[in-house]
C-alpha cells in the first residue's frame, strides 16, 4: 500500500471549500443561498469521497 503522509489530508480542508463557494456563487447571487448551497456541495463531495475510498478500502483487503 503507498505510504502518504497525513499533512496532505490537510489540503482537502481548503479545496473542498474553494470548490464549493466556487460552486454555489455560480448558481446564486445571495450570500446566504451562496453558503446553503456551499455546504451541501461540501458534504456532498465529502460523503462521495468516503464512500470511494472505503471501496478502495476494502478492495485493498483482498489483494
Amino acid at each position: 500500500m503507498l505510504s502518504i503522509s497525513p499533512t496532505y489530508l490537510l489540503y482537502y480542508v481548503p479545496l473542498i471549500i474553494t470548490v464549493a463557494l466556487v460552486f454555489g456563487a455560480t448558481r446564486h447571487e445571495n450570500t446566504q443561498l451562496i453558503l446553503s448551497h456551499a455546504w451541501q456541495t461540501a458534504r456532498w463531495i465529502t460523503g462521495f469521497m468516503g464512500i470511494i475510498f472505503a471501496v478502495l478500502y476494502v478492495l485493498s483487503l483482498f489483494t
